[in-house]
């Protein structure tokens, strides 16, 4: 499935260039069997993604929409407004974890994963216009995969890590490079954390939709130029090796996301060095996941 978050707060999922929204749809495929329409759709993501029988409930009701006979429950997808597909409940984001990244950005080999946070929010939807600080000069782009946790998750094993994986996310980790490399102490999470510097979607895809993250397609483009293009077969620490690690120290909980990292590519690293400015347009690619464009305001 491929789940998104419609305007007004309503649950959906993408099926082709259509949306549907859950609870009619679920609503119309209980009639349809004869039973009574009972509302198992929660109210928000975070609620729907932990709760099995309900994530059960929302692929029925997609497949009943999506069924030819069904068309009065799709909606043109190009004329829905997404919002982000969850409030994550943390962020935590892993910085450096790109081979070509690391080898761009210079310092020593990392021995485990370097970890910040991103607060919820600096989280945006899809379509939506930052605005950086106008005290901020040296904006940057980060693509990354998005890891959308589905269960709690505490001192998990690596072989099945990928059980507690509810779906995947496209995220623009956005950072202030100033607060990173020219303060005598890097601010990292202050970096990434200001107002809207975590746009995402648009959708969440599903683990089953996308099955193994070994080895997917990373793609950025500023203005129309790819800018970065990498695979996450360059993981320094895989998806599964993330999960581990951090259950270790934390519980993951349900509609938390880790951001995995970004491929080289960024604008701080480049000669000379590139930021983001007022009315620059980026489109951002995960392979299989789905694609993210906002602009700069």
């Amino acid at each position: 499935m491929r789940l998104v978050t419609l305007d007004g707060g309503v649950l959906g999922g993408i099926i082709g260039d259509g949306v549907v929204a859950l609870r009619p749809a679920l609503a119309a495929a209980q009639r349809a069997a004869g039973e009574d329409p009972r509302d198992t759709i929660p109210d928000d993501m975070v609620a729907l993604i932990g709760d099995e029988a309900a994530m059960v409930a929302a692929g029925r009701a997609l497949a009943f929409a999506a069924r030819a006979e069904n068309g009065a429950l799709r909606a043109p997808l190009s004329e829905a407004r997404l919002l982000a597909p969850l409030k994550p409940g943390k962020i935590l984001g892993v910085g450096r974890n790109y081979g070509d990244h690391a080898k761009e950005a210079g310092g020593p080999k990392l021995e485990m994963p370097k970890i910040f946070l991103k607060p919820t929010s600096s989280v945006v939807g899809p379509g939506a216009a930052v605005r950086i600080p106008p005290a901020v000069k040296k904006a940057d782009w980060e693509v990354e995969l998005g890891v959308v946790i589905g269960r709690p998750a505490r001192n998990v094993s690596e072989g099945v890590a990928l059980d507690y994986v509810a779906g995947y996310t496209v995220l623009d980790d956005i950072s202030a490079r100033e607060f990173q490399f020219d303060v005598p102490l890097a601010m990292t999470s202050f970096a990434k954390g200001m107002d809207g510097f975590c746009p995402i979607g648009p959708c969440i895809a599903t683990a089953d939709e996308v099955g193994e993250p070994w080895a997917l397609d990373v793609r950025c483009w500023l203005n129309g130029e790819e800018v970065q293009h990498g695979n996450t077969r360059d993981l320094i620490f895989p998806v599964a090796t993330l999960i581990a690690f951090l259950s270790r120290y934390m519980t993951l909980e349900p509609g938390d996301v880790i951001a995995t990292g970004t491929p080289a590519g960024v604008g701080h690293f480049r000669d000379p060095p590139r930021y983001l400015t007022s009315g620059d347009r980026l489109r951002m690619e995960v392979e299989r996941v789905g694609v993210l464009e906002h602009t700069i305001a």
